[in-house]
């Protein structure tokens, strides 16, 4: 589907600008992703080749609260090990392999954009890992009976908040974990998530992070969960995706 994602000039330095490279995440070196030089002309080059219009490359960085919460999974990998992991906007697939490496039982990467479901099937197949595919929009459901949801870098906009906060309740409400990966853009429900764990920021995660310090991984308040507010929301508004 992609020649950059099924052929990356990455493997002795002739990677250009808008090209990918295979590198290990600053944060989770355990994990390799292609990432771009620079998404923006990477973008502008992918759109060239399609002949129209497609979302922004977000699974092309390793941005900061997927960062967080893989490192947090592999720190604490407990709360995956047996379990079935569903990481819902999962971009890159950072997380999704994160938890795969911990030894969750099974894995599925949730993603709408097809471009990323193309770079989290690379990214699996170089870091020898196992992952189940989903390019369903799953926001209106409940998590569908797995043990663990994961989201990194899903609160950036405050319509796609409006979503998975609601989804993140159903999914604690029918008895899974949930965990959020969050370095805190301005769209944070501190009132809906309380913080288990903070890192810093690495110098290197997308360039858009920059003045972002801090990451934290956070899950949802026992006390502000109630599945009879948590209904779907069908505002009819797509999570973007968002590496993490």
């Amino acid at each position: 589907m992609l020649h950059a994602l099924s052929a990356p000039e990455c493997a002795a330095g002739t990677a250009s600008i808008d090209r990918l490279r295979l590198a290990p995440v600053p944060l989770v070196p355990e994990v390799r992703l292609l990432t771009a030089e620079d998404a923006i002309v990477l973008w502008a080059r992918l759109e060239a080749e399609a002949g129209h219009v497609l979302p922004p490359p977000f699974w092309a960085s390793a941005w900061s609260g997927g960062q967080g919460l893989a490192r947090y999974i592999l720190d604490h990998p407990d709360i995956v090990a047996g379990r079935h992991v569903l990481d819902v906007a999962s971009g890159s697939g950072l997380v999704a392999i994160a938890a795969a490496i911990a030894g969750a039982a099974g894995v599925t990467a949730n993603d709408i954009d097809p471009y990323s479901i193309a770079a989290i099937n690379a990214n699996a197949h170089a870091n020898g890992v196992e992952l189940t595919l989903s390019s369903s929009d799953l926001l209106d459901g409940d998590g569908d009976g797995v043990d663990v949801v994961l989201a990194g870098d899903v609160l950036y906009h405050p319509s796609v908040a409006a979503r998975m906060l609601p989804f993140l309740a159903r999914v604690v409400a029918k008895g899974a974990r949930g965990l959020v990966g969050d370095p805190d853009r301005g769209h944070l429900a501190h009132d809906r998530l309380e913080r288990v764990a903070t890192y810093e920021v690495p110098m290197s995660s997308a360039p858009e992070d920059a003045q972002l310090h801090l990451t934290s991984v956070l899950k949802p308040r026992r006390d502000q969960v109630d599945d009879r507010r948590a209904g779907p929301h069908g505002c009819g508004v797509h999570p973007m995706t968002a590496v993490r």
